[in-house]
């Protein structure tokens, strides 16, 4: 009977020691208290608590948590209500001071935002506050990380999720997005009309240039043509000259060596004076020292005997 005892005993007392053992993951701590007081932060790993002495005061997770809390009414600087709704990024850094740092955390975190965009967004008008996000953000996350800080809470990152203003700024935003977009295509219209017109233009520009090159060059290959017909007939008329001169220099020639005496001398010299008329002079200058006429045509009519 003794030994059931033992044994009843040992396994309570196993039973108790197992109960009392815990065991931490990662990402988390435990916030231990002994009768009633904070004793200690357990980290990862296992633990041993005292039995009815100790206990588990909270648990708090250590990783980045995100809260999206509800549309909020806020009041623009120009009296424009609109609802925004915001998301909160934030991290336990210290599980004692959250533990015991406020109650309810959370919704403390969601009141304290909520009251921070209202005093941000009064200071803004409707247009500010649309284009201004960035802005807001940042000024809502260094105003929740002071706040929360001794609450062993870090604010890491805030984001406005929704801007809903009234159904009629909503409309009038609508109407003047249309017009800009109209106004703005208007402007496309007429910059790419003047574009084609100053493309045109060039074009015709460019074209009247060609054109007066292409008229400028075959001027000039025409004269130089000119030019060189000129100097071709030149020198075919100094050719055709010098050949007849050459010939009469032969004739002459020829004449002398067949003796032929100052008579017909004169004669061939009278009729190369006539050839160098050539029919278009009306005066022929004589020399003085030629014999006179009627001797000239004797002579020619003996000669014209003696070769028949």
């Amino acid at each position: 009977m003794n030994n059931y005892l033992w044994i009843i005993l040992v396994v309570i007392i196993l039973l108790i020691l197992a109960a009392n053992v815990r065991v931490v993951p990662q990402a988390h701590a435990m916030v231990i208290e002994r009768l009633g007081g904070y004793r200690a932060t357990w980290g990862v790993g296992i633990h041993f608590k005292v039995p009815i002495l100790d206990r588990v005061a909270k648990r708090v997770l250590l990783k980045e948590q995100v809260v999206d809390f509800p549309p909020q009414p806020v009041i623009t600087k120009d009296n424009v209500t609109m609802q925004i709704d915001t998301v909160v990024f934030f991290q336990i850094t210290d599980p004692k001071l959250y533990a015991y740092g406020v109650e309810n955390p959370i919704m403390a975190i969601e009141n304290l935002t909520a009251t921070t965009l209202r005093n941000i967004i009064g200071d803004l008008e409707l247009d500010e506050t649309l284009t201004s996000r960035e802005t807001i953000n940042t000024k809502m996350r260094a105003s929740l990380d002071i706040a929360t800080d001794p609450w062993g809470i870090k604010v890491n990152r805030v984001e406005l999720k929704n801007i809903i203003p009234p159904a009629a700024i909503q409309e009038a935003m609508e109407k003047q997005m249309k017009a800009e977009r109209e106004r703005r295509e208007t402007i496309l219209v007429a910059e790419g009309e003047k574009k084609s017109a100053i493309l045109i233009a060039e074009g015709k520009k460019q074209s009247i240039i060609l054109d007066a090159e292409a008229s400028k060059q075959a001027a000039i290959l025409k004269a130089e043509a000119e030019k060189e017909k000129m100097i071709k007939e030149a020198e075919g008329q100094a050719e055709a000259i010098l050949k007849v001169q050459q010939a009469n220099a032969d004739g002459i020639r020829f004449l002398k060596e067949a003796g032929a005496d100052s008579s017909v001398l004169a004669l061939k010299s009278f009729e190369a004076m006539t050839k160098v008329a050539d029919g278009k002079s009306t005066k022929i200058i004589i020399p003085s020292d030629m014999q006179n006429m009627a001797s000239l045509v004797t002579a020619a009519a003996e000669i014209a005997k003696e070769s028949k």
